[in-house]
């Protein structure tokens, strides 16, 4: 009766049967809501199972499912796995086209849904530069600089990721050795055009290894490559040796062996 009389002095008439119904309601949405967020657990942790045993395509079966979530972390994760079904072998040329532009709608729409999440930023950069290889050079370049900025957003909210801080230093990397005609391209979409050099990526490869060591077969491989384009070639022996006995878990992995095989035999 006393909540009665307080509803009815809010103006708000409720009979004691429609207060009760309310109530429950309130009492199953909350329900509801735990039961929502302790599933979104639940497929995080599946996913991430999934990821760390290489099964791509069940991962990608399993987060797709949830292509409408609101939930930043199964976002970023299905932006990934998208992109990981497009990488392999298996994938037709068509299925990869559509893989590759559906993982930055995904990536896009965790970054709308959490600006804090370093992986939302990490992932963008990544997919919004693999859109660049369908659309052209002057796209590719053109985002250049966004990808950078959102690897950089991405270190700032996690220092210690080595992955996003190998993929600046494959950044530097590229313009590092970009070709002349390129560098044009770039003279004319910005008036003072992205640049950088093989020492600034050796820098960010270095600092990689320093956060997580021997955590990716290609960090090792591009410290090679690096200091084969320093003109070091006792330290490139060193990675690229490091990179080949590397144990191959993936697809990217062998191609990772074969290229530091390759490269060691024409040393």
């Amino acid at each position: 009766t006393q909540v009665l009389r307080k509803s009815l002095q809010r103006g708000v008439v409720l009979s004691t049967g429609s207060f009760l119904i309310f109530e429950a309601h309130k009492l199953i949405s909350g329900l509801a809501e735990v039961h929502a967020s302790f599933k979104v657990e639940e497929v995080i942790e599946q996913a991430d199972y999934l990821y760390g045993s290489g099964e791509t395509e069940k991962l990608y079966r399993l987060l797709v499912q949830h292509k409408n979530s609101d939930d930043a972390e199964l976002l970023w994760r299905l932006a990934r796995a998208s992109r990981d079904l497009a990488q392999l072998s298996s994938t037709s040329a068509e299925e990869k086209r559509q893989l590759t532009y559906n993982s930055l709608e995904y990536a896009k729409k965790a970054l709308e849904k959490n600006e804090s999440n370093f992986a939302a930023h990490k992932w963008y950069g990544i997919c919004l530069s693999d859109v660049g290889d369908y659309e052209g050079i002057k796209t590719k370049i053109g985002n250049a600089i966004v990808i950078k900025e959102h690897f950089q957003r991405a270190i700032e909210l996690n220092p210690k990721d080595a992955t996003t801080i190998h993929l600046i230093g494959i950044w530097c990397y590229s313009f590092a050795e970009m070709p002349w005609y390129q560098r044009k391209i770039a003279a004319t979409l910005f008036a003072t055009p992205p640049s950088s050099t093989f020492q600034e990526a050796l820098r960010y490869f270095h600092m990689a290894e320093e956060a997580d060591p021997n955590f990716y077969s290609k960090n090792l491989l591009y410290l090679g490559k690096t200091y084969l384009k320093l003109n070091n070639k006792k330290m490139a022996l060193l990675w690229l040796s490091k990179a080949k006995e590397y144990p191959a878990q993936t697809e990217e992995d062998k191609q990772v062996q074969k290229e530091a095989l390759e490269l060691l035999n024409s040393i």
